[in-house]
């Protein structure tokens, strides 16, 4: 009689495998809409049941993962941002203008027309550090002019300009470093193409935040507190 050649089991079930590959598309999106067909299309009777697996599977996990693993990331570095300064207010400065540099990898993705992946989402992981330490250099160099007794105005102007070229530099240096393979088309390069679109065009806003938006935030935000909060005036000395 005709038969099946091999009947496959898992875990003491029975199951028939129909493998395919994506292309031209993110496989989030296509998963997404293959499963509203299936379940229209083809009601389950009991008994049955159907799993999406393979790359598919594996990119859910490590999107589990990383839900864990970025909060981690952003803890840690608040923590380290603290230590440094002692300051609440600069760690929370640097930390709520971190978001304004992953516009730029969010861009990137944009214009290239990649979805967000795992790898994307390890080059976000790169850029927040890339971000945060710029700030840390820009509100370093402003403090240092505010302990030789310049005004606010003078200290982060004198601040971001000391620390113009350094900012540059590191920037250039992360950029250039991935741009051939943010360029790359060749195989293996769906894999590494997405971290360093993510990196080369996050490092341009992120220096725009750092040179820019971070010393404007930090002159705005002390002229709050010092408006909410004067300091005492001296009391005047004794007359001899």
């Amino acid at each position: 009689a005709t038969g099946r050649a091999a009947i496959t089991r898992e875990n003491g079930k029975r199951y028939v495998g129909v493998r395919m590959n994506v292309r031209n598309r993110d496989m989030g999106s296509f998963v997404a809409e293959a499963q509203d067909k299936v379940a229209s299309a083809m009601p389950l009777p009991d008994g049955y049941s159907v799993l999406w697996g393979g790359e598919f599977e594996n990119q859910q996990r490590a999107m589990a993962r990383l839900q864990v693993v970025i909060p981690a990331a952003l803890l840690i570095t608040f923590v380290l941002l603290f230590s440094q300064f002692q300051s609440l207010f600069d760690s929370l400065l640097i930390m709520f203008n971190v978001p304004l540099a992953l516009l730029g990898g969010v861009a990137g993705l944009a214009f290239v027309g990649m979805p967000l992946s795992v790898a994307a989402a390890v080059g976000f992981i790169a850029l927040l550090g890339q971000a945060v330490l710029n700030g840390v250099l820009m509100v370093s160099a402003i403090r240092v002019e505010e302990a030789h007794g310049r005004d606010l105005y003078g200290a982060v102007w004198h601040g971001a300009r000391d620390r113009l070229r350094a900012v540059l530099m590191t920037g250039l240096l992360a950029a250039l470093g991935l741009l051939p393979a943010a360029l790359s088309h060749e195989i293996g390069s769906e894999t590494q193409r997405p971290i360093a679109v993510v990196v080369v065009a996050g490092t341009i806003s992120a220096a725009a935040l750092t040179l820019v938006v971070l010393p404007v935030s930090y002159y705005w935000a002390r002229r709050f507190i010092l408006w909410i909060r004067p300091t005492p005036a001296m009391p005047d000395e004794e007359m001899d």
